[in-house]
């Protein structure tokens, strides 16, 4: 098997993820999962594609993630995974789509019109 590429995008955050045969490293940033996202939410959106896929130990994951936040990062981090595992073996296709990780989560924030004070919010109005 020769190494998986996919992309993983969530707001403004862009992952590349880098699947190939090993022995269930995660590496984010040249820095182990556990280190890049220290809560144990995040850390469980990042492995929860193998835990549904039952492939934990199967894989070495180098991902390159970059722009948003740490929730936007991980969710892009979780979407690469589950697109990186559903190409290597489709038969993982049912229980991950199940879970909702192959959707792409198009939700981006709403830009700022001109003549309002943010995107929805106006200046205040004056009657008098």
């Amino acid at each position: 098997m020769s190494t998986i590429h996919t992309i993983g995008r969530r707001k403004t955050a862009i992952a590349r993820a880098y699947l190939e045969k090993g022995k269930g490293k995660i590496t984010i940033n040249k820095q182990d999962y556990t280190e890049y996202f220290d809560t144990p939410g995040l850390q469980y959106k990042i492995v929860q594609a193998f835990q549904l896929t039952e492939t934990e130990k199967e894989f070495d994951l180098k991902v390159n993630v970059n722009g948003g936040g740490i929730t936007g990062q991980a969710e892009a981090v979780r979407l690469a995974i589950a697109r990186g595992l559903n190409q290597h073996n489709p038969e993982h296709r049912t229980v991950l789509k199940a879970n909702g990780l192959l959707t792409r989560d198009p939700r981006m924030v709403e830009r700022k019109k001109p003549g309002q004070k943010k995107a929805r919010k106006r200046f205040q109005f004056s009657k008098r």
